[in-house]
């Protein structure tokens, strides 16, 4: 029975899972970004976290899913890295985005996004990316995402835009400043994770009218700016994965009901329907 380890990792985690003779055993170890790590970093990072909890399972084939890997030098170093952990092994690396389409949609034609902390889309022919919306990272671009939520709600709180009761539970939850959160957003690291630590507030007012603007608006824009520009958009399925996703479905079905389009799947995570996907191959 050939054994597979399958990857979905991201800058801050990665998740694994081993599938052997029908079982299933998923293990988190740190996030890799082939930008920030040299392929020997890598290599230490796998056989400190990953080997261990594997106990000397000989694995056949590596499926591996990642960020940064639109860069042909990257899925070179990730490759690499790989190979030297799992000597004997099949490697793949793909991007992200491939896992994404490969989990929402099989070997079947249709539209697969992603709605987490940033967002992108592709058409996906049930082999491979077709087209691909170009992603212009959260300063320009990631509508819908949850940096560009959170974006509008710190915009929202800072104009003063949000009425006496929505304010204060904004204050009540997070109680910052407009120092604090400028720091954050212009001299601290990561400031699109910061921005979608705010999507929070969203999920947790949903009812008011303000909040419902926003979220609808925002996901309204990933529709206008991405979903529009593909033909294949009112073809097939619109399939979609991530936190924002899974949290405001009722909101992308009323859309697609709206532009009457066909919503396909909305998973929270890739990795169920990669695991699918794999087991059928």
């Amino acid at each position: 029975m050939t054994v597979k380890l399958i990857a979905d990792c991201g800058a801050t985690k990665c998740e694994w899972c081993l599938l052997q003779n029908g079982s299933i055993k998923k293990i988190l170890t740190q996030g890799i970004s082939p930008y920030f790590l040299p392929a020997e970093e890598v290599v230490t990072l796998l056989k400190k976290e990953l080997l261990p909890r594997l106990k000397n399972i000989a694995v056949d084939e590596v499926y591996y899913y990642g960020t940064g890997l639109g860069n042909t030098s990257n899925v070179k170093l990730i490759k690499a890295a790989l190979k030297k952990v799992f000597p004997g092994a099949l490697i793949e690396a793909n991007t992200d985005l491939l896992g994404a389409a490969r989990a929402l949609c099989g070997n079947e034609k249709g539209v697969a996004c992603i709605l987490g902390t940033g967002s992108n889309s592709c058409y996906y022919n049930g082999r491979k990316i077709i087209k691909n919306s170009p992603g212009l990272g959260y300063v320009l671009g990631d509508e819908g995402s949850g940096a560009y939520l959170g974006k509008k709600v710190i915009q929202h709180y800072l104009y003063n835009t949000f009425d006496e009761d929505l304010r204060a539970r904004f204050d009540a939850k997070f109680t910052t400043s407009m120092h604090e959160i400028l720091e954050h957003v212009y001299k601290q690291p990561q400031p699109n994770r910061y921005l979608a630590s705010f999507t929070n507030f969203l999920a947790e007012n949903r009812g008011h009218f303000m909040v419902e603007n926003i979220i609808e608006d925002g996901l309204n824009d990933f529709f206008y700016y991405h979903l529009y520009k593909y033909r294949e958009s009112w073809l097939c399925p619109i399939s979609f994965t991530g936190s924002v996703a899974f949290g405001f479905k009722d909101v992308l079905q009323e859309l697609c009901s709206t532009y009457e389009l066909e919503l396909g799947k909305v998973l929270k995570q890739p990795m169920d329907g990669l695991i699918e996907y794999h087991s059928e191959k």
